[in-house]
């Protein structure tokens, strides 16, 4: 008997297919609540087999060899570290979650950072501000900017906006804007807000006594005066359709990136009171 359950084990152990088979190889990249409060609505969607690997707890993963060797039927990314750890997988669906680097490629879809620019617009107007300034990569967010452009222009407000390459670029094109704007619009651009430009933009609303507006509502810890934010959870659920649809068989082609279908409006009622703004709430 014991030999027996010597043989099982040992099979089990030179067979990881056999023993870990499973649909959806779950990378995260952190502990972080937004992440986990994504995975969570995710997997209240999702019921497919499940392998979660969260990035921060080893040195080092090699998802290539993971998924050669697993083979899961499509991958979920939740944060940055999480997508880039996919970027040399090219064939395995990826869908990605609370990440910014969702960009063109084919093998992936996600639910982006960019709530509709409608809601922005919303804001703008709640706020009572007409000249908004906004800095951003063209190959990152400019299809975004295009569709803010026309919903701005809709309701009167005036995008000047300035073009980023690099983030340093970031510093020069805020001081660009000093005394042409009554807010500035933080985009969810890799390349404009980063950790060494993020103070830069709290910075510029301070002296120049105008609202800055962002898209996380951690940003209104540092001086953002309003943020429209984005719920987590939902965004995992949104995934959990698309990895649904992928598994009963739709291509990847034809499930597009989302914007985000939670949002909300917070606000900072202590930036909001120095600059004489009234709170805004959708």
């Amino acid at each position: 008997m014991r030999r027996l359950l010597f043989v099982i084990i040992a099979l089990a152990t030179l067979l990881p297919s056999l023993a870990q088979a499973y649909d959806v190889l779950v990378l995260q990249s952190s502990h972080n609540t937004g992440y986990e409060q994504a995975f969570n609505g995710f997997r209240s969607d999702c019921k497919a087999p499940q392998r979660v690997v969260v990035l921060s707890d080893y040195v080092d993963v090699d998802v290539v060899r993971i998924v050669r060797e697993e083979r899961p039927r499509l991958i979920l990314a939740i944060g940055d570290t999480a997508l880039a750890a996919t970027r040399k997988i090219t064939q395995t669906p990826v869908i990605a979650v609370v990440a910014l680097g969702i960009n063109a490629k084919a093998n992936l879809t996600g639910v982006t950072m960019f709530a509709p620019p409608e809601k922005y617009c919303n804001l703008f107007k709640q706020l009572k501000v007409h000249n908004v300034g906004v800095i951003h990569n063209p190959d990152k967010t400019g299809w975004y900017l295009d569709k803010a452009q026309k919903a701005a222009e809709k309701v009167g407000i005036k995008l000047i906006v300035r073009k980023v390459a690099t983030p340093r670029e970031t510093l020069a094109q805020l001081d660009s804007l000093a005394g042409k704007v009554d807010t500035l619009w933080m985009l969810p651009d890799t390349t404009a807000v980063t950790r060494e430009t993020v103070e830069a933009y709290f910075r510029f609303g301070q002296h120049q006594a105008v609202p800055v507006v962002s898209f996380a509502s951690s940003y209104l810890g540092l001086g953002a005066a309003a943020a429209v934010d984005i719920n987590s959870t939902e965004m995992g659920r949104q995934a959990g359709d698309m990895a649904n649809a992928l598994l009963r068989g739709v291509r990847i082609d034809d499930i597009p990136r989302q914007a985000p279908r939670g949002t909300k409006y917070t606000i900072n009622p202590n930036v909001l009171g120095k600059l004489d703004i009234n709170d805004a709430s959708e």
